[in-house]
């Protein structure tokens, strides 16, 4: 049998390569795999991409919720318009918002008001003008809304207001016709004071009012205009132009006893009481002035 040669030994696994075995077998189950660059931003726009399409999610559902959210604020919105429109009716009609049912017959009740009154009044203005205007139309308006009871609400509430038309124009034409009356009246009177008598009577008046002067002193300014004028209102000396009753100059002069000078006796006899008051004293100073001198 050959020597055995302890020389030549066969390397036995070391201790160190059945370590590394066992801990190659253990990281392989319990660790991850070893990563490049490209996949760790591959993993990281997942992430990415998962993350947004939760915020996206959550983002529909705030939405739903502030849509329905809305609806109730409309709601709520309608609801309270139409409380306050209810108040406001009620308010109106001096009703409580559980009697509203009545307010047509609240309506109907103040129509019918307005309609007598409106009578009442038309009536009044139908004696006030009677005598004055032709007041047929006014006084047909009343004999139609005279049925108010009968008549529909909308029929009433149109004639009371036509009726009304009607009383106005009655009374403008009745007011028309009156100025009408006193402006006749006031050229009348006008006319009878510019006359000679209608001037003496003036005169008369306002020497006993305005300054105490009796009839001798009256009788005494009726020669002195005698003389000048005749009372002639009109009367124009053609040499001197002096002008009036009262013969003055300049006749201008008499405008400051009223701009109607040159056609109102009364504004001239005015100016001519006041001149002699001022400048003799009295009308018997003035005619004696005028006797002597033949003027004053």
């Amino acid at each position: 049998m050959p020597m055995q040669n302890f020389n030549s030994i066969t390397p036995a696994p070391t201790e160190t390569a059945t370590t590394v075995d066992a801990t190659a077998s253990t990281d392989t189950s319990e660790t991850t795999p070893f990563r490049t660059d490209a996949a760790t931003r591959r993993a990281a726009r997942r992430n990415r991409l998962v993350r947004r399409r939760r915020i996206i999610l959550a983002g529909a559902l705030v939405a739903v919720g502030a849509v329905a959210g809305t609806g109730l604020t409309v709601n709520s919105s309608l609801a309270a318009q139409r409380v306050a429109e209810t108040s406001a009716l009620a308010a109106s009609t001096g009703l409580a918002a559980e009697q509203l049912g009545a307010y047509a017959g609240v309506a109907e009740a103040k129509v019918h008001a307005e309609a007598q009154d409106t009578l009442t009044l038309a009536e009044d203005t139908l004696s006030d003008v009677e005598g004055k205007i032709d007041a047929e139309p006014l006084a047909s308006s009343v004999a139609t809304l005279g049925d108010y009871k009968a008549l529909p609400i909308d029929e009433v509430r149109d004639l009371t207001l036509s009726t009304r038309a009607e009383i106005r124009k009655a009374e403008d034409a009745a007011s028309a016709h009156d100025r009408e009356v006193a402006e006749r009246e006031a050229a009348d009177a006008l006319a009878r004071a510019n006359t000679p008598e209608g001037a003496k009577q003036t005169a008369r008046a306002m020497a006993a009012s305005q300054y105490g002067w009796g009839e001798a002193e009256f009788q005494c300014l009726v020669q002195l205009w005698t003389k000048e004028s005749g009372w002639n209102y009109q009367a124009v000396n053609a040499s001197s132009g002096a002008y009036g009753i009262v013969q003055a100059w300049p006749a201008e002069k008499l405008a400051t006893a009223g701009a109607d000078w040159r056609t109102n006796a009364a504004t001239q006899v005015k100016w001519g009481l006041d001149y002699i008051a001022r400048g003799y004293g009295s009308p018997c100073a003035a005619w004696g002035h005028s006797q002597s001198l033949n003027w004053y």
